[in-house]
């Protein structure tokens, strides 16, 4: 098995620390988080030295894919470390990329990895309610930031509740986005800007909001702004409701639970 591990230039920690780390991955720091029956992409918070690091690992590709992100396309990791470097360039916040390492066996992926700083934050998206005094603030500053990443041609494909870290800091309100991996970079039409809320709530007075203080921002009217947030966010949490069922359909069919 060959490791390849990329360094940020931006930051004085050695290979082989990243490497001593990532080969004890397992037994190190803290789960953040862990996918169902670690199917899924597993976080680890690791302190090392007086500083912490978030490793992601991802999960193990599909068999075609493992041959893909060798000689057609770049890993999840790299893309995560790439995108990073991308938005901190652009003034978008994302904890501060480290590193990323691939591990391959007879040329097929077979583990890779994206290191960041770790960042202590308040809320995510998923946090805000609009009962609990200033997160209306908060939900029409998002509405700004989301706007800002539009403007900066920037499209965050997994743009949905727990993907932004928001710090609050003496009344301003910081957004950080995690989870980096599917981004494109381009021009977005009015269409394409409104979609990019879908996934982020099923409330309508959520919606309203954001589409107010976007509408000011944009120079279209509340109306206009708000019919196709909804349209585009209805649409998605419904079709995702039909998917659910449909699943636990099956799996009722065939016994799993």
């Amino acid at each position: 098995m060959l490791m390849k591990i990329y360094i940020s230039k931006y930051h004085k920690i050695s290979k082989k620390n990243i490497e001593e780390i990532l080969l004890n991955f397992n037994s190190l720091g803290q789960s953040f988080f862990a996918g169902k029956k670690h199917r899924r992409n597993h976080i680890k918070v690791v302190e090392q030295k007086g500083r912490k690091f978030n490793i992601k690992s991802f999960k193990q590709p599909n068999f075609i894919n493992r041959y893909v992100y060798v000689f057609f396309r770049q890993s999840k990791a790299e893309r995560s470390f790439k995108f990073a470097e991308k938005l901190i360039k652009k003034g978008i916040r994302t904890p501060k990329p480290i590193a990323f390492a691939e591990e391959t066996n007879r040329a097929a992926l077979t583990k890779s990895f994206y290191v960041s700083e770790h960042l202590d934050y308040d809320l995510t998206f998923r946090d805000l309610d609009l009962k609990v005094p200033a997160h209306e603030d908060i939900l029409r500053a998002f509405s700004r930031f989301t706007f800002k990443l539009h403007e900066n041609n920037i499209e965050f494909l997994d743009h949905s509740p727990g993907n932004t870290l928001i710090q609050i800091n003496n009344g301003d309100y910081l957004f950080y986005l995690v989870d980096l991996n599917r981004m494109n970079f381009k021009p977005l039409n009015f269409n394409e800007r409104m979609n990019n809320f879908a996934r982020l709530s099923p409330d309508r007075e959520i919606i309203k909001i954001m589409a107010e203080e976007y509408a000011r921002l944009i120079g279209k009217s509340e109306n206009e702004v708000f019919e196709k947030m909804w349209f585009y966010a209805n649409s998605f949490f419904v079709n995702r409701a039909k998917s659910r069922k449909r699943k636990q359909k099956f799996k009722n069919l065939v016994g799993l639970k």
